[in-house]
Formats: C-alpha cells, structure tokens, sequence
C-alpha cells in the first residue's frame, strides 16, 4: 500500500487527532456529575450542536458508501435528502416542543407519562437494540478500512484494531459525556468537510480540470441524474425517497436518543429549534458534494483505464489506497474516515450509556453506576462489531437502514399513537404488538418479492410503523375504563 514512512505518517496522523480529541474532553469536561453527562447542564450553544450534527449525520458509512451509489442509483440519493428537510422541520415543531414541556433527559420517558411502564421500557429497549446494531455496523467499516490501511501492515489484529478505537472514544468521553461530545463533534465536523473538500480538489488536479470544467463534468455525467417520476415501480421513485427522507429523519432523528439528546442540552425550545433547522437545510449540500466526488472518481477510472471495483462501497478506498490519486488524498481520507468513526460511535456509546442508566435500569443520579456502565457498552460494541465481520455481506448503508427499517417501526408506531390519539394501548400487549410488527413485516416483504418481484425500499419503515399503530388502536381502549391506564394525555 505505501512504505513504511507513509504508514507511520497516517499512524501520527490518527494518534495526533486523538491527542487533540483528548485535549478537548480534558477543557469541556470539567464537570463530571451526570447533570453534565446525560444533558451538558442544558447550556450548549444552538449554533455548536447544529454544527456538529453534520458530521454525527455524515458518518464513516456515508464517507465510503454514498460516493459509490451514483454507479446503480445515479443522485436518486438527493431525492430522500430532499425529504429529509421537511422531516427535520417536523422534528422541530412538532417533537421537540413535547420533549422540551415534559423536560426530559431521555426522550422513551414521554412513553412512560403518556402509556405506562411497560410500553416505556418496550421503546427503550427498541432504541437500545437498533442503535446498538446501526452503530456496530457503521464503526464495522471504518475499522476495517483502518485495518487495510495502518494497522494490519503493523501485523495488529482486526480485534486489537477495533479494541483501540473503542477505548480510544471511551477516553475522552468517559467524564463528560455530552458535554465533551457537543464540541468534538465541531471539531469532527470540520476535519471531515475539510477532508471531503480537498479529496474532491486532489481528484480535480489528477484529472487537470478547473472548478468549472468539474462542475461541468458532473452534470453532463449520466450518473448525475437526480429525479425519477417515470416509473412508480422503481425503489428510486421521487415520491417512494422523498415521503421516506420524511420518515427517516423523525424516527432516526426525532426518536433516537442518540440524536436528540444532543439536541435537548439546547438553552431553549427555540434555539433547539434554529439547531433542528439549520442542520436539515445543511445536510442536502453535503450530501451533494459526496456524490459529486463519486462522479468524479468514476471519470477518474474512465479517463485511466482503470477498472472500478465491483461494490460501491469499495470505490474511494481502493482508489485513495491504491496511491493513483496520491499521497495527499490517502491522509485525507484517513483523517476523515477516523473523524466519521469517533463522530459517531462516541455519542452512540453516550445515548446507550443513558438509555441504560435512565430507562432500563431507572437510576440517573447514580454516577458510580453510569461509570461501569460506560465500558459496558463498548464492550458490547465490540462483541457485535466482531458479529458483524463474520456476517456482512451486503452494502453497508443498506444494511443499516433496513436494520433500522424494521427495528425504529415500533418506535414511530407507539410515538404516533401517543401523539395522534387520547387511547390507552392494553399494556401487557405492546411488547408482543412491537415484536409482531417487524416479523409481519418481514415476512410480507419476503412474499411480495416473491409473487411479483417488488422489493420494498426505505418506505419499509412507514409501513411498519403503520402496523405498530393499527395494532396499537385494535388493542385500545378510550382513557378511564377498566383496561386503560388513566393517564392524561400528554
């Protein structure tokens, strides 16, 4: 892959990142209580956490997949992106204002105010299992990719890789929590749009185009067609991505602790709310700029008689590891590929680290606990990641969100219920409600493939949280009878 010296460099350069991760938690996490740990004491500035939201978004899994997808989807991708604004308006207006009234520190508390207990901790551990998993999967790659590149050429195991990586996110989180996370995940942000910039300029000076000979270049590319309104049938529809970006966003976003959380250490409803809207607007450009690369390094293979790799996943690291782009572009693709992983595995091992403390085991004052239970889930983390590597064999960032497609249903199922309706679900019935759902949904989708050749796509997850809901409503009752709860509506 490159001498000795070039790997050397990308190992200072990812122990220099660390350091500077490290500095950063030792400034921002001077308190230690969990006050500061599960909500950053509600004083983060709207404008740090917006930002850092691109690159907890814009993780490893887009970093490597998304610039690979223009050679099967073209910028369909933009499509769900698209979408994705309007889902983050109705977080803003909608979710937040009833997470912000009822001030919570998990959001899965709201299920116990408005149902119950059981149906509380049922959406907990829906959360817990389907973070656990996506998170597991996106950290997969990127210690894989840091294994072909620095570490296995040191003779390092993949599990020893992934062990540093982990203790290296427990480090510099494991005082603060939040309240180090908001603020590194600025500083990962930028190395990662920096990265993606100058990736994309190194790709232009190999191909000796100017800024407007690129831009050109990727319009006139067949692979940039964005809209598709000529065939209802296909997984890229306009409307099938679009009403989907809606769906994925408020589930993915609105009722995953591992997003929000971020978003309630806000001052104020409203500045939460600028954060919420800021970032939506934000993440449709981004995403534009990754798949741009990706056009651009499919002319790059075109005009050097290269033959691109058969998964699309592969694309930018083989090319960036092959040394065809350069030196320079390999250390950027390290540093933002390290800058993905961190940005997202350590507010992932927060939000569990809370999910725990908070709804599972219902004790969020207690600190001793909390710290046990931190290393707890990066040892998880790893046992799964480990799975993973035995089991993958799909694109990546389809895995995940058909992972979450079937395990976040339940969630939006029982939030919608909530919100949209004054009846109380039979409560001893919502745990079975919530593992039905998925399995029905599988199955219908294994049988219409099947007889017709349809596979569902993203709307999946609307469908499933559709029976959530109508499971939920037969299984009802209006509040005050005998078989409901009697809470008030929330």
């Amino acid at each position: 892959m490159g001498t000795t010296l070039d790997l050397r460099m990308l190992l200072g350069m990812t122990v220099g990142y660390f350091v500077l991760l490290l500095l950063l938690s030792m400034v921002t996490g001077r308190r230690r209580d969990n006050d500061a740990f599960f909500r950053a004491g509600r004083r983060s500035p709207w404008w740090a956490v917006a930002f850092g939201m691109i690159g907890a978004s814009v993780s490893g899994v887009t970093f490597v997949s998304v610039p690979g997808m223009v050679a099967v989807s073209q910028m369909t991708y933009l499509q769900t992106c698209m979408g994705f604004v309007l889902g983050y308006a109705t977080v803003a207006f909608v979710l937040l204002p009833v997470y912000y009234r009822l001030n919570l520190t998990s959001i899965y508390t709201y299920l116990d105010r408005r149902f119950g207990l059981t149906s509380y901790r049922t959406g907990a551990s829906f959360f817990f299992v389907s973070k656990l998993i996506g998170a597991s999967i996106r950290l997969y790659l990127v210690c894989f990719i840091l294994q072909e590149m620095i570490f296995g050429s040191y003779g390092v195991s993949f599990g020893l890789t992934v062990f540093i990586v982990l203790l290296l996110i427990w480090l510099y989180t494991r005082n603060s929590g939040i309240s180090t996370i908001v603020w590194s995940d600025c500083l990962q942000t930028v190395v990662l749009l920096s990265a993606l910039t100058l990736i994309i300029v190194q790709v232009c000076r190999q191909l000796g185009l100017s800024p407007a000979e690129a831009v050109a270049t990727v319009r006139e590319s067949p692979m940039s067609r964005v809209f598709v309104f000529d065939d209802a049938g296909s997984k890229q529809y306009f409307w099938k991505q679009f009403v989907s970006g809606i769906f994925i966003v408020v589930v993915m976003t609105g009722l995953d602790q591992d997003m929000m959380q971020k978003n309630l250490t806000c001052k104020t409803l409203r500045q939460s709310q600028l954060n919420m809207c800021v970032n939506g607007t934000l993440y449709l450009p981004v995403n534009l700029l990754f798949m741009a690369l990706g056009v651009l390094l499919y002319h790059f293979c075109d005009v050097m008689q290269v033959t691109p790799p058969a998964a699309g996943d592969a694309l930018l690291p083989s090319l960036c590891s092959s040394g065809m782009l350069g030196q320079t572009a390999l250390v950027l693709f390290t540093i933002g590929i390290v800058a993905a992983a961190f940005s997202s595995a350590d507010s992932a091992m927060t939000s569990l680290t809370t999910c725990f403390c908070v709804d599972l085991m219902r004790r969020p004052d207690d600190v001793r606990l909390r710290r046990w239970v931190h290393p707890g889930i990066g040892l998880c983390f790893f046992l799964f990641i480990m799975l993973v590597k035995a089991l993958n064999n799909t694109s990546v960032i389809d895995a995940v969100y058909t992972v979450c497609s079937y395990t976040y249903g339940p969630l939006l199922g029982l939030f919608s219920f909530g919100l949209l309706t004054k009846r109380m679900p039979r409560e001893r019935w919502v745990p079975v409600i919530c593992v039905c759902s998925p399995l029905i949904c599988y199955v219908a989708d294994t049988l219409v493939f099947r007889l017709t050749g349809y596979k569902f796509g993203y709307e999946l997850l609307m469908c499933n949280g559709l029976l959530t809901f109508l499971l939920l409503l037969l299984s009802s009752a209006k509040l005050g009878t005998d078989d409901a709860r009697g809470h008030s509506h929330v």
